[in-house]
């Protein structure tokens, strides 16, 4: 959807006003949805816009005065202002009374630093960063432009981090990777695939790939299921499976009858795939798994309302090494099941060694204390496992760091 926007530098709240006026009648609703702002986030939010935040809760070099710019994020904001930067609601508190939803930030905004009274609120300047001048007139121009408000938003983090990895791992159970539809041949008898090659491809007796009404359906094919292990307790938490490529059904499995020395055999034939796209050749014993809904890449980074115990990092994703860097993508084991949400943020502690002294006598063994060495977000979890960002290292992370709340 298209709206008309007022381009006028005397007041850059309008674009708030505007967005919010899109969300309410301009089918965003289904934007805010699947973004929801919980009884707890909203509670903060209020109490801070109301009595706004102590001024020890903000970053040392919080400006007064912040343009917001076009490849900006809110967790850059968020930092940018507050000590802790999971502290969002604080931040959406400061300027809710103009900003009703915050996952609606747009480039051009002018957030203002008020400090009076001891306490911190954050607002839109009016006027723009040169102000009104006292009992003077704002003139508007006439002037319109076409913008796509949805596209005007702001992104929690970079999209391109994590836009990428979101169409590639899956974590699955042994048993839904061994019961999936597989290739089982090229056309003209090719034994690895690229893109725009045909393939073949069949489902489980009891589940056949077939067509159905509406949109071609797309696969996104695995293969080598990797076990995800918890590194405390050594239990297989699922298994990540390695993505491939894309494929699209364009017919299904039927059947062909034909006559052998008289007789009259039924032939099972297999679904035709065409490859859509192909990080790596593709082969015969790949797996498909159905392609799920595009997500909206917006996070809201919050501390979980909940202590979290035992949190560690499973693997990294992607390399075969044993540590992690800023902007790197981990898994944990920690997932739905034990209320791990999508922008959960995460303190990472080193887990410390355990070390003989050798400066005794006696030469008894230390175990070092776990020392705080980064934060990570969630955005992507599963039941049992969930993959995060790296956000800030001090020190690198390894697989079995521990988690806890920030």
């Amino acid at each position: 959807m298209k709206k008309h926007l007022i381009n006028n530098s005397l007041r850059p709240n309008l674009i708030a006003t505007l967005a919010a006026m899109a969300m309410a009648g301009l089918g965003a609703t289904a934007h805010a949805q699947n973004y929801p702002i919980t009884p707890q986030q909203r509670g903060t939010a209020q109490q801070a816009a109301q009595a706004g935040v102590p001024l020890s809760e903000l970053a040392p070099n919080a400006p007064d005065e912040y343009t917001v710019k076009p490849r900006d994020t809110l967790w850059a904001i968020s930092r940018l202002y507050l000590r802790s930067p999971w502290r969002w609601p604080e931040l959406w508190g400061m300027n809710m009374s103009e900003i009703q939803n915050p996952h609606r930030i747009y480039p051009g905004q002018v957030l203002y630093l008020d400090k009076s009274g001891g306490r911190a609120r954050l607002a839109l300047r009016r006027g723009g960063s040169g102000g009104t001048p006292e009992g003077g007139t704002i003139k508007l121009s006439p002037r319109t432009r076409y913008e796509s408000l949805s596209d005007m938003a702001l992104p929690t983090l970079n999209p391109s981090v994590i836009e990428p990895f979101l169409a590639e791992p899956v974590v699955v159970d042994a048993e839904t990777l061994a019961t999936a539809p597989r290739i089982v041949a090229g056309n003209d008898s090719r034994v690895v695939l690229a893109r725009g090659d045909r393939a073949y491809a069949r489902g489980e007796p009891s589940a056949p790939l077939l067509e159905a009404p509406g949109p071609i359906r797309t696969y996104r094919v695995f293969r080598n299921a990797t076990p995800l292990k918890d590194p405390g307790t050594g239990e297989i938490l699922g298994y990540e499976a390695q993505y491939v490529g894309k494929a699209q059904l364009q017919r299904g499995e039927s059947s062909a009858k034909e006559e052998v020395e008289g007789k009259e055999v039924v032939y099972p034939v297999p679904a035709a795939m065409d490859i859509i796209a192909a990080r790596e050749e593709i082969r015969a014993g790949d797996r498909l798994l159905p392609e799920p809904p595009r997500q909206l890449l917006s996070y809201v980074p919050r501390a979980p309302a909940h202590t979290i115990a035992d949190g560690r990092i499973v693997s990294v994703y992607g390399n075969a090494v044993q540590f992690a860097a800023q902007n790197q993508v981990v898994a944990i084991n920690k997932g739905t099941i034990d209320g791990i949400e999508n922008g959960h943020v995460l303190a990472i502690l080193k887990n410390g060694e355990t070390i003989v002294d050798k400066t005794g006598a006696t030469k008894e063994t230390l175990k070092l204390p776990n020392e705080r060495i980064g934060l990570l977000m969630v955005f992507r979890p599963f039941e049992r496992v969930s993959y995060a960002l790296v956000l800030e290292i001090s020190d690198a992370p390894r697989i079995g760091d521990l988690l806890i709340n920030p």
